[in-house]
């Protein structure tokens, strides 16, 4: 999605540069006004109040179980909240981002709340204190922070890519001169996470900033373990359409010249920077890292680069006396001390609302159903992203190889064409900055719809796949991320591979948070995929390989406004003698196996939610149950609905409940070794045959 040609030409970095972005700064934000330091004073205290009291009586008495203190850090990131005050400004951060989160509007008291795992917080105690998130009050936005390391950068790209889509194809103003900001320690800098978000905001040349906040560990390992001589900043130099910065952070002045100035940057020419603050940390990693591996020398300097010292010699040298800095510092101490009594007299959470906010609520329902051309399913899923497109102007196709050629499957030919490149794009080749990225455009508000090639590339995401599927519950609904993943699976209609073949449905129904559709015919696509689409959630929308464009799922497509609900199976076929469970390519499979027998085929069309009552009722008819899927053996999906059917149907059974799933085995290449361990129709027709004469 690259810029337009009439955006201003971006200059390189000089000197000249540097001091124009921080004379705007200080125009536009006051940076040399006594009321901005008034304000970058006060987070700070409220920081070191808050540190000092967790640090020193909660975490002692076990009453807070996760404190990482940010001393040291704190002075910078209280000056970079004074820079985001865009009503459309997104920040994501780290666990030890508090002071930034503080500028930015939460109370003491919130904090202390999530820190004690208390009710009124932000998240009523289901996630740490330290994984943030605000919603916008006066400044910007800070999105859910995630506990693993590095995950915060590319939905902070997907945010600013977001910014960039409003503005400029929307032609929102509003969005105009918004920017992201993504807050990370020095050691995340070596995490995918890290150099997808990089690679995603310098090629499309993204309104982010990367705040790297360099204290010079990573617990107890080194920056020379993370990069090289050290210095991310230096280390970038030649990196194409980023522009950089560096400061002192325990430094009053030269941290604010040179925050406000990479702030202002990002903000007048609408490409990324990316800023190295020097800082030290004063506590450990966390409470329990006591710091035993740095040498005295080493903790004698950082503690002369506390900064709030030299906070107070420029305040008391510039804007108030002596006498009104210990008032500052008595009144910050009173009110935190204050919030943490009534953090402390709050309530524990609610048990019975622990598994609220884990889905949106709205599974979708029943459209209205038309009759019109004979299709493929890879056709009707393309028809489907056609419309939707049209409907939804918010909604975005993207991912590797899906612009200009339309997808390696087929399935976007020409939507590049007729909806344009900012709506129908490419991406690089990276699944963690694919997924990243959604969840932040998710979080803006726009429907990101990516395509991951085959099942087992969305391996390099897992981390980003498990956080977003959360996001709802641990936020108590603040925040959503209404994903819709793209995904063909299964092994091909003329070969198989370990590596292309993969359908494990069952890791992603174990992955909390995300619903999975796996149709298995044109229509059932159509009706998911425009549920999908339309709903509120994060889903895995499942292409079978085998059934994209085969007379196995053809079928008429069902019109523009025909939807169906997730978790309601699909009888394809009645019968009284036993009852077939499947889905996806096994569902063809099944009815060729039980020609000619009194069976019933049940074809779940969602994994999750699954039509668990639909399935009893034919299993309570028929009184025999066969449960039938590609994926593995073991911990298959097919596990859980034979013991579903144990457990609520064992008075109705005539027979053991019977399952045939692919062996612990890979998918091989030859075709003859594939069909060994692939369900086949003549394998099916032989164990339904045996159970049947149970």
């Amino acid at each position: 999605m690259p810029k337009s040609a009439a955006v201003k030409s971006r200059p390189s970095l000089t000197s000249t540069t540097v001091e124009a972005a921080t004379a705007a700064a200080s125009k536009g934000h006051a940076a040399a006004d006594k009321e901005f330091w008034l304000r970058v004073a006060r987070t700070v205290l409220v920081s070191r109040a808050l540190d000092r009291i967790e640090e020193q009586e909660m975490t002692p008495k076990g009453l807070v179980t996760y404190q990482f203190s940010a001393r040291g850090h704190d002075l910078a990131q209280a000056i970079l909240s004074e820079f985001i005050t865009h009503t459309r400004d997104g920040a994501t951060c780290y666990y030890r981002s508090r002071p930034f989160v503080l500028g930015q509007g939460l109370t003491a008291e919130e904090a202390f709340l999530g820190s004690l795992a208390r009710a009124g917080g932000l998240t009523d105690g289901r996630d740490i204190g330290v994984v943030h998130l605000l919603p916008r009050r006066e400044r910007g936005t800070v999105l859910p922070a995630s506990g693993d390391v590095g995950a915060q950068y590319s939905p902070g790209a997907g945010w600013a890519q977001s910014l960039q889509y409003y503005a400029n194809t929307l032609h929102d103003e509003s969005y105009t001169g918004a920017i992201a900001v993504a807050l990370g320690g020095d050691a995340s800098t070596a995490t995918n996470g890290f150099w997808a978000a990089l690679n995603i905001a310098t090629t499309l040349e993204l309104p982010m900033l990367f705040f790297v906040e360099d204290n010079g560990y990573g617990i107890s390992v080194p920056s020379d373990f993370q990069t090289p001589g050290r210095n991310i900043a230096k280390n970038l130099a030649a990196f194409g359409n980023l522009q950089l910065f560096e400061c002192k952070g325990y430094d009053p002045e030269d941290a604010a010249k040179h925050i406000g100035a990479a702030v202002e940057y990002v903000r007048t020419w609408e490409g990324p920077a990316l800023i190295r603050v020097e800082v030290p940390r004063l506590s450990g990693h966390s409470f329990t890292d006591t710091q035993s591996y740095k040498s005295p020398e080493l903790r004698a300097l950082e503690t002369s680069h506390d900064p709030l010292p030299r906070l107070e010699s420029f305040l008391t040298k510039n804007f108030i006396s002596q006498k009104e800095w210990a008032s500052f510092i008595e009144a910050a101490e009173r009110d935190v001390r204050a919030a943490a009594d009534r953090a402390l007299a709050a309530a524990v959470p609610d048990t019975a609302i622990v598994t609220k906010h884990l889905f949106s609520g709205n599974h979708g329902a029943d459209g209205v159903k038309g009759s019109g051309v004979r299709m493929n399913l890879q056709d009707a899923v393309r028809k489907t992203l056609e419309v939707e497109l049209e409907h939804n102007p918010k909604l975005l196709i993207f991912g590797e190889d899906v612009g200009a050629k339309g997808g390696v499957h087929g399935a976007t030919v020409d939507l590049q064409v007729k909806f344009g490149a900012d709506r129908v794009f490419d991406t690089s080749l990276s699944e963690e900055g694919i997924i990243g990225r959604s969840v932040g455009m998710a979080m803006a508000g726009l429907k990101p719809v990516p395509e991951i090639q085959f099942r087992k590339y969305a391996d390099p995401a897992t981390e980003q796949i498990n956080d977003c599927g959360t996001i709802r519950w641990r936020t108590l609904s603040k925040f959503s991320a209404p994903v819709v993943v793209r995904i063909p699976v299964g092994f091909g209609k003329k070969t198989g591979d370990p590596w292309h073949s993969v359908s494990g449905e069952a890791i992603f129904a174990h992955t909390i948070g995300w619903r999975i559709a796996y149709p298995s015919n044109t229509e059932d696509a159509v009706g998911l995929l425009r549920s999908a689409l339309r709903g509120e959630d994060p889903t895995f929308f499942f292409e079978h390989r085998a059934l994209l464009d085969t007379a196995q799922s053809r079928g008429n497509y069902p019109g523009d406004a025909f939807t169906l609900p997730f978790g309601s199976a699909r009888v394809h076929r009645e019968g009284n003698a036993a009852t077939i469970v499947t889905w996806g390519s096994m569902v063809d499979r099944a009815f060729q196996a039980v020609e000619g027998l009194d069976v019933e085929i049940i074809d779940l069309r969602t994994i999750v939610p699954w039509d668990k009552e639909g399935v009893l009722r034919s299993v309570r008819k028929t009184n025999r149950a066969f449960v039938l899927h590609e994926d593995g053996w073991t911990w298959g999906f097919g596990a859980e609905i034979a013991a579903w059917i144990g457990q609520n149907s064992f008075e109705y059974l005539d027979a053991p409940v019977e399952r045939m799933a692919v062996p612990d085995c890979p998918i091989p290449y030859n075709t003859t070794l594939m069909d060994a361990v692939v369900p086949t129709v003549e394998a099916i027709r032989g164990a339904m045959e045996t159970l049947l004469r149970y």
